[in-house]
């Protein structure tokens, strides 16, 4: 028996960054073990856009995980607290989403995340049902469990004060309604992102507080980087893999990160083992596999998760048809612009750079090709007739010049 729960926290700290009360987790896998009884595990998610990619999924595959070891996962659509806003990491207020936004991103995500979870160990909660019911009195009590000192204890808040950068009071209110979410859900585990650290925290001194009878272990997964392999996964970086994104552009981002984040990737977004991802870096490092073989397996299960096996060979064929025959992708965007139409210009129009700046720069760089030919001239000018636009290895569009 206690072979197999140290086997299953091994299993379990893999590619975590920090466990708060490893005890109680590891006592929560024996009563599992011994018992079968099941322990409750909270990740909180605010619908503050409408799709996941894999840098949130870094948490699911991680809850996934739990699973098979005896969690239910509660997993908790924050509708109420989308509204306020989660401070950590920003430099001024978020601006206030609207009901109906918040709840059509929350469909979607509802929608996505049994791409990873088993749904038949899932609960999925809105905090809008206890958060609305705490009312007046219920919330100004909770403020009195926490002072405003201990808030500016932030780095974010810290820096923000020191700079004379407006803090709502909304603001101080999150972390609280964050840590009632625990107290409300009796959870035994929450889990987070390392910048999380301060409201995970707060769902443990609540639930003291608040005399549940327990407090919550608290598991922290680090934040993955993007394809540049330096800033965290973001949509507004532009760095990101969508898991509704189509299998071709999928499978080629995954296919285009450098052979050192691959290992990162494995170790935070693969269901392979510990033991399998061992061999596949051994067999590289030996020379007996070539990083790209492996980085194909990867793409492979990651576009499999989210789509199918079918569309994963798919999306593998019509990547080596392109990048091995040259050839045109067999499904490429069209569009119509009027002559004449400078070509950073259609760039941007065509969807392939998000701005004429960038187009430049993709054109000096000699990432930009007009009919499979680099373009020489940053300040061409494209008159009637017919064009493929392509910018690196994936991006494409048919350009009708009329």
């Amino acid at each position: 028996m206690e072979d197999k729960i140290k086997e299953a926290l091994r299993e379990i700290k893999r590619g975590v960054a920090e466990i708060i009360d490893e005890e109680r987790l590891s006592a929560l896998l024996k009563n599992y073990f011994e018992k079968n009884e099941h322990f409750y595990v909270k990740a909180g998610f605010d619908p503050t856009a409408a799709d996941l990619h894999l840098g949130h999924t870094v948490l699911l595959q991680k809850m996934a995980q739990l699973q098979k070891y005896g969690a239910i996962i509660q997993f908790l659509i924050g509708d109420f607290t989308a509204q306020i806003g989660d401070p950590t990491g920003k430099n001024e207020t978020r601006k206030k989403l609207d009901r109906e936004s918040v709840l059509k991103n929350a469909k979607t995500y509802e929608e996505q995340v049994y791409k990873v979870l088993d749904a038949e160990k899932t609960k999925i909660l809105f905090n809008s049902k206890w958060l609305n019911e705490l009312g007046t009195a219920g919330l100004i009590e909770l403020t009195t469990t926490f002072s405003v000192a201990r808030m500016l204890e932030r780095e974010d808040c810290e820096k923000r004060y020191r700079s004379q950068t407006p803090i709502s009071i909304s603001e101080f209110l999150y972390p609280l309604l964050q840590g009632y979410d625990s107290v409300a859900l009796k959870c035994d585990v929450e889990m987070g992102g390392t910048d999380q650290k301060f409201n995970l925290l707060m769902g443990r001194q609540l639930q003291r507080v608040y005399g549940v009878g327990k407090e919550q272990a608290v598991i922290m997964m680090p934040l993955l980087e993007g394809l540049d392999g330096v800033n965290k996964m973001s949509k507004s970086l532009g760095n990101y893999i969508g898991v509704t994104e189509e299998p071709n552009a999928m499978f080629g981002k995954t296919l285009s990160i450098s052979d050192e984040l691959m290992w990162r990737y494995y170790e935070l977004l693969s269901a392979k083992s510990l033991k399998e991802i061992e061999e596949l870096k051994k067999g590289v490092s030996e020379g007996r596999l070539h990083p790209k073989s492996v980085k194909e397996e990867l793409a492979l299960e990651i576009v499999t998760r989210f789509h199918d096996e079918a569309k994963a060979r798919g999306a593998k064929e019509e990547f080596e048809r392109i990048h091995k025959q040259n050839d045109l992708p067999s499904d490429i965007a069209s569009f119509d612009l009027t002559a004449p139409v400078w070509v950073a210009k259609a760039f941007v129009e065509c969807g392939l750079s998000p701005s004429t700046t960038q187009a430049r720069r993709d054109i000096t760089q000699g990432a930009a090709k007009l009919n499979q030919e680099k373009i020489e001239d940053e300040q061409l000018q494209l008159n009637a007739g017919e064009y493929i636009l392509q910018v690196g290895k994936r991006k494409f569009a048919k350009l009708k010049v009329i």
